[in-house]
């Protein structure tokens, strides 16, 4: 359940796959940060995040060009891709083997699969094991671009893959 949720949240984030928004707007929009400015630390950077979610003045400021707010800049995400990590791809091949499970779940939201097309998204990557996972040293990429190929040899599913 855990695994459902985290993918839940970062879905709301991600783009198919990838780029995850670090500080949109820039990194001094919003209240917030204009309250807290010069300060550090986990406690205030939450509580200035907050306070420019709350009130609507971050989102408010990108459209206006105001409280310090710009969208010229690129967006960027340091961290780790929540495909990438090793064990979110081993659960993943386990649900695909059982053709259930939380992390099959979760992977079909992050996909984009709709709810009425997930059954059929389990089914056909548990039929298709073995062209997914075609060895123990496959990589992310190999196995998300087979996932891809799939998906789209099935006419409920092609409509997901780009």
């Amino acid at each position: 359940m855990k695994k459902t949720i985290l993918a839940a949240t970062l879905s709301l984030s991600l783009t198919p796959f990838s780029a995850f928004a670090a500080a949109p707007g820039g990194p001094s929009c919003g209240w917030g940060n204009m309250l807290f400015e010069g300060q550090k630390g986990l406690a205030i950077h939450l509580i200035a995040s907050i306070i420019n979610g709350t009130s609507g003045n971050a989102s408010f400021g990108m459209t206006l060009g105001t409280n310090g707010c710009s969208t010229d800049g690129a967006l960027s995400y340091g961290g780790q891709n929540l495909l990438q990590t090793s064990e979110f791809m081993e659960d993943i091949a386990h649900d695909i083997a059982l053709g259930e499970g939380e992390a099959l779940d979760a992977l079909a939201l992050l996909v984009g699969i709709a709810p009425e097309d997930r059954t059929t998204f389990a089914q056909v990557t548990h039929d298709n094991f073995q062209t997914i996972f075609p060895s123990a040293d496959a990589t992310t990429e190999e196995i998300l671009k087979a996932i891809g190929e799939v998906m789209k040899t099935n006419e409920q599913l092609a409509k997901y893959v780009s």
